[in-house]
């Protein structure tokens, strides 16, 4: 008899913690990003996924590495694993377009980072840094670190990435107003390291005498910095674009990488989770869709301050 209580005592424990531990569980949230190769991603990633796991979600952390196919079929399982909502870094303004209205068919709620889609009403929230904003900070700290004058490379992220055009444009509306500064050459790296290594090395056979580059993002950023140092041009000032920890310890080095933009992926993962947390419990968003926030210019002056693509306050 004793034992006979002691199992049924022993069941209902069980059976009472499995039911706190499902009421603690407010469902799941998946989290996609591009490749986490690139620390900026992986910051994100890791960002939302803390906060998530904070408010009382499980999660399911993916990459969908730019590849529009694959991010169509990471959705395709947040939706058959009835996540909650989807917190996204997509692969493409137009291609995500279509999958994102599946998801919203579905119930599925989607708030996304970093890049933004072609198309307002299908997701609730569109998160991203001013990257216009951010783009004249750089551009204004490599014309002043160039005195405003001599030839200059400026490397491109991925086309299809509405990022990459408007960095590019904010460049140029600052830059362009300098006639004794001259592009001399502009290529895609498509965000990678390795490709601004390859492209600046050719770059430089046919321009020794550059000056500056200015880079659509720090993974690039640090490939033309490899590709200048192995050519011994340990001079040409390099700006970047997204505030890693790799581009911080350049700045503070006093390598060829002078200046960076931050742009607050880590923030910016955890007000998406917390915006989807809010749209859960109240059934409608917490602010209006588009949201931009500033970017900040890190140069010798704060890059000792600067972490995991935030700042110490």
């Amino acid at each position: 008899m004793k034992v006979t209580l002691l199992k049924t005592s022993l069941v209902a424990a069980l059976l009472a913690s499995s039911v706190n531990l499902y009421a603690a569980d407010n469902g799941l949230i998946a989290i996609i990003t591009p490749s986490h190769d690139n620390p900026f991603f992986k910051a994100e990633a890791d960002g939302a996924m803390a906060k998530a796991k904070e408010l009382g979600y499980t999660t399911l952390v993916a990459s969908h590495d730019d590849d529009v196919n694959k991010q169509n079929q990471l959705i395709e399982t947040a939706i058959a694993r009835k996540a909650k909502a989807i917190i996204l870094d997509n692969a493409g303004a137009d291609a995500t377009v279509g999958p994102l209205e599946k998801a919203k068919a579905a119930g599925v709620p989607t708030f996304l980072i970093d890049r933004e889609i072609n198309k307002t009403g299908v997701a609730v929230a569109q998160i991203v840094s001013n990257n216009y904003q951010g783009a004249q900070l750089g551009a204004e700290k490599f014309a002043k670190l160039l005195n405003g004058k001599g030839k200059y490379v400026e490397l491109l992220g991925r086309q299809s990435d509405t990022n990459a055009h408007v960095r590019s444009q904010g460049y140029h509306d600052i830059l362009d107003d300098y006639p004794d500064m001259k592009m001399v050459a502009q290529q895609t790296a498509n965000w990678s390291q390795t490709e601004a290594f390859t492209r600046m090395e050719s770059i430089l056979q046919t321009q020794p005498d550059i000056v500056g580059v200015i880079s659509g993002n720090d993974t690039m950023a640090l490939g033309a910095e490899a590709a200048l140092k192995a050519a011994g041009k340990t001079n040409v000032i390099v700006v970047g674009f997204d505030g890693s920890d790799y581009v911080r310890d350049s700045i503070i080095a006093r390598s060829n990488i002078k200046a960076t933009v931050l742009q607050p992926g880590w923030e910016q993962a955890q007000m998406a989770v917390v915006q989807a947390d809010y749209f859960l419990k109240n059934g409608k968003p917490q602010l209006q869709e588009k949201q931009l926030m500033d970017c900040v210019l890190i140069d010798d002056s704060n890059a000792n301050q600067l972490k995991t693509f935030k700042l110490a306050k």
